[in-house]
């Protein structure tokens, strides 16, 4: 269908057009979200169908609909620096509207939330292109979409301590894994709200999270070892896991809400999480250790202290 025609149904309300099918409707949109042109993507295709997922035109056809967005997921997967990036970074963006339309209003059974989340973490720690934006075909935002998506399926009745401990694995996996991309567009701030949403679950004890953020002390500190003094230091990966514990703490020490007029958000993010204090000392030890001509010998009690004062 021609531009015009979405452009009406965006113009007119949103509303489902009565003059086709839904299936020949949706087939369209979907296509869509792999459009190089950010008009039609980013504009059109996305708006309509989330807006559609919101007012609960798939409720009864979600099931469905999520199982074929998922198939954009693999679209391409492997390549790095082409198109195709965009059919599977919008579809994780679709993804997440679907799992949080069923943490509003319980559509889903526990098998189809978990069969999504494992295509959902498979796609982000097989993505290879991580560009933010794209010249000419605006936002590719693969991690950014891919931390959007972490944090509604951190949302979910389905997902224990168990299931949410392997996000917080899959956060790491993806921080840690060898890149040429330096994060410039927010993503580190987009993960580490996901990580938030784990965190406010109140679920995931601090033994679990402790030696997790070890983990990436670790990988920062191995890097370091091996570039440090190089041109190559400090890598990529090092530099996007380093600002990432940098948004952790900040946003524990700030706080984080949810999405206004949510009642989901409005009780996950009432109050902070359990274990506050603790992990900021953790996130703490790890930043001072990644830069220690950086930072003064102030203790790291004093300066959680003050933070939550």
């Amino acid at each position: 269908m021609a531009e015009a025609y979405w452009q009406a149904v965006l113009t007119g309300g949103l509303e489902v057009p009565p003059d086709r099918p839904l299936d020949d409707l949706t087939a369209e949109l979907v296509t869509m979200l792999g459009d190089p042109s950010p008009r039609r993507r980013d504009d059109l295709a996305f708006p309509v169908l989330a807006t559609w997922i919101s007012n609960g035109v798939y409720d009864r056809l979600l099931v469905g609909l999520g199982d074929g967005i998922t198939v954009g997921l693999r679209h391409g997967i492997g390549a790095d620096g082409d198109d195709t990036v965009l059919r599977r970074s919008f579809s994780a963006l679709v993804l997440t509207e679907a799992i949080g339309r069923d943490n509003e209003v319980h559509l889903l059974d526990e098998d189809v939330v978990l069969r999504w989340g494992d295509r959902a973490t498979s796609w982000l720690l097989r993505e290879r292109d991580l560009r933010g934006w794209i010249p000419q075909h605006g936002w590719a935002h693969a991690v950014a979409h891919g931390a959007d998506l972490l944090g509604q399926l951190a949302r979910s009745r389905h997902l224990g301590a168990l299931e949410l401990t392997v996000l917080l694995d899959v956060v790491a996996d993806r921080l840690l894994q060898p890149t040429p991309y330096v994060w410039r567009h927010g993503e580190d701030d987009r993960l580490a709200y996901a990580v938030m949403s784990i965190l406010h679950r109140d679920v995931v004890s601090f033994g679990v999270l402790e030696p997790w953020v070890a983990r990436l002390g670790m990988g920062i500190s191995q890097a370091a070892a091996q570039y440090e003094g190089t041109a190559e230091w400090p890598t990529p990966s090092a530099a996007n896991t380093t600002s990432f514990l940098r948004a952790l703490h900040v946003q524990l020490a700030l706080g984080v809400r949810g999405r206004p007029g949510v009642a989901m958000d409005e009780h996950l993010f009432a109050e902070p999480p359990s274990g506050r204090a603790d992990l900021m000392l953790a996130v703490l030890d790890q930043l001072r250790a990644a830069s220690p001509w950086l930072f003064s010998a102030t203790t790291a009690h004093a300066t959680v202290a003050a933070s939550l004062h």
